[in-house]
């Protein structure tokens, strides 16, 4: 069975933001505020809202910049 990919619970713009951007783990969301995740085109408040408490449950978070 294949393993889940944290991203799959985005939504499809969502995801192909993040993989035009070259973003493929959550350490790399890590790095970006929740303003500069917000700018990349096909990302929205949702998006936040559902990756926030999986970054949180595998210890990381939005930066603080």
């Amino acid at each position: 069975m294949k393993k889940e990919h944290p991203f799959d619970v985005l939504s499809q713009p969502a995801q192909r933001a993040l993989a035009h951007t070259g973003i493929q783990t959550l350490e790399q969301v890590a790095e970006l505020s929740e303003s500069e995740f917000l700018k990349l085109h096909g990302v929205g408040p949702k998006s936040i809202h559902i990756l926030k408490p999986i970054l949180i449950e595998n210890g990381l978070d939005f930066a603080q910049k």
